[in-house]
């Protein structure tokens, strides 16, 4: 069965994104992109990896869902399917048709559908966000991999919604840690069965 990964990156104090849904407080450079970048080039979004040269393969997933949310901040910069290499998800309650047509809709059930697509044939399943969309399926997320950035941002949307949860605690187990000399930490958890 195929794995739902939240791979997203977070602030010291759980934040994602500012209120307004910036990311532009997260610093670009640093040593710790080229190497995850290499682990996990599939998490670029096609133009970038158009322009950086990158042509591998997916190695870690071939489908992406994200939030309404997070996919406004792509079209935002321009992209109605920042993923073309991936098959594309939004979740979404508000929109009535697919942003693209490369892009298939979720509007009702996405935990459903989630457990649908883990049972098909492929690669993993990437949850790139938000976190309101990762509170709903958090139920299904068997790892989280997150680059902790040594930012306290004191606010913002957190890293799982508004908090309401679940009737009791998820439990995840560290399967690897990476501390860069930027600051940055990678944490792969997988779920405790």
């Amino acid at each position: 069965m195929r794995k739902l990964t939240y791979y997203v990156a977070a602030t010291i104090d759980g934040f994602i994104a500012t209120e307004q849904g910036a990311v532009d407080f997260f610093p670009v450079g640093g040593d710790h992109g080229p190497t995850i970048t290499a682990q996990y080039p599939e998490t670029l979004p096609s133009e970038v990896r158009e322009t950086l040269g990158i042509r591998t393969s997916n190695a870690n997933f071939d489908t992406v869902i994200m939030g309404r949310k997070t996919h406004d901040f792509g079209v935002r910069t321009g992209t109605a399917s920042p993923y073309a290499h991936l098959r594309q998800f939004v979740v979404s309650t508000t929109l009535t048709t697919p942003p693209d047509p490369a892009v298939e809709l979720i509007s009702a059930d996405p935990v459903a559908r989630v457990r649908a697509l883990k049972r098909e044939q492929g690669l993993g399943i990437w949850l790139c966000g938000g976190g309101e969309l990762a509170e709903v399926l958090l139920p299904e997320i068997d790892q989280i991999f997150l680059k902790l950035y040594p930012i306290v941002l004191g606010r913002g949307r957190p890293l799982f919604g508004a908090g309401s949860g679940l009737p009791e605690p998820a439990q995840f187990k560290i399967i690897t840690s990476q501390v860069f000399e930027d600051g940055v930490a990678f944490l792969k958890y997988a779920r405790v069965s």
